[in-house]
């Protein structure tokens, strides 16, 4: 039962983290419009069971008017609405409550900020200095910290939207499994990470994909409304989700014949080159490409 919808409002970014497991950046294109949001809302209505809108990026601060006018247009049909942010606008108290108060006044329920070494200087993350002023304001608010990996014990095996360790696919997987443990690949029997049978949460982005996981689309809600690909999703029958859920990573590359050298760290290492080598195969079940490091999107 879908109960969360997640904006990728812009794939942009003022950062360009080594752990951004979509690939985001100063040059990443694709950005929400207001018709866009107000379409995208309007089917999530009709799902019937969504309680939250998310906001977030790449960096949603960097459209702070779209996302405020999104924030109320969310509130004003009823969600819960919540946004994540690296913060890089907390350069003061001030500062923060020029950028923040209209967000309360937007109804927002939770602001999550990035508050670790990938974003900033050690021991200098915004988290520290925006939650008093969203205290203060009345805003419930919470750092997220993603720590640097040094084995495989500290690998986040949940998930949660606040704290935990590095997802092994996009940048991540390019950048920061040098030196850590490996296993081999026929060990990645299972995807422990999203719930692909019945999701409880879609990312949306700019372009039209509706990400099950990054990178993995169930469809394109500009070609057909969300609704409906919502209601219709099949993992056994999706080329990508299908294996995933009957055998992990290790069945993807049975499926369709994947033959990659080396071992990998985890599952989602694994899975994220398996996907890269079909995206080609599978361009509108893998998608965007800008996602997997190929390109920018158009």
């Amino acid at each position: 039962m879908l109960t969360g919808v997640h904006f990728l409002l812009t794939y942009r970014c003022n950062y360009e983290c080594d752990h951004c497991f979509l690939y985001c950046g100063p040059g990443a294109a694709g950005t929400f419009t207001i018709a866009q949001i107000d379409q995208v809302l309007t089917e999530a209505e009709r799902i019937g069971t969504v309680e939250w809108i998310y906001f977030e990026g790449g960096e949603p601060f960097l459209y702070h008017p779209v996302l405020l006018e999104g924030l109320r247009r969310s509130r004003q049909r009823g969600f819960r609405t919540g946004v994540v942010t690296n913060g890089y606008w907390a350069t003061g108290a001030e500062d923060i409550e020029l950028w923040i108060a209209p967000l309360k006044e937007a109804g927002i329920a939770s602001l999550s900020v990035s508050d670790d070494d990938f974003h900033n200087e050690p021991g200098q993350g915004p988290a520290s200095r925006v939650m008093p002023v969203a205290s203060r304001l009345g805003i419930r608010s919470a750092p997220i910290c993603i720590e640097q990996p040094t084995s495989a014990r500290d690998m986040n095996k949940g998930a949660p939207v606040e704290g935990g360790g590095v997802l092994f696919k996009g940048r991540a997987a390019d950048k920061l499994t040098g030196g850590l443990p490996t296993r081999p690949a026929d060990t990645f029997t299972e995807c422990p990470h999203e719930e692909l049978v019945a999701p409880e949460r879609v990312h949306v982005d700019p372009l039209g994909h509706v990400h099950v996981c990054q990178g993995v689309s169930m469809g394109n809600m500009w070609q057909r409304p969300l609704s409906e690909l919502v209601a219709e999703y099949d993992p056994s029958s999706h080329p990508i989700c299908g294996p995933l859920v009957r055998g992990g990573p290790a069945e993807l590359a049975r499926t369709h014949d994947v033959r990659l050298d080396g071992d990998f760290v985890e599952e989602c290492h694994h899975c994220f080159a398996v996907r890269r080598t079909l995206v080609e195969r599978f361009p509108e079940q893998l998608a965007p490409r800008q996602v997997y490091g190929l390109e920018d999107a158009p």
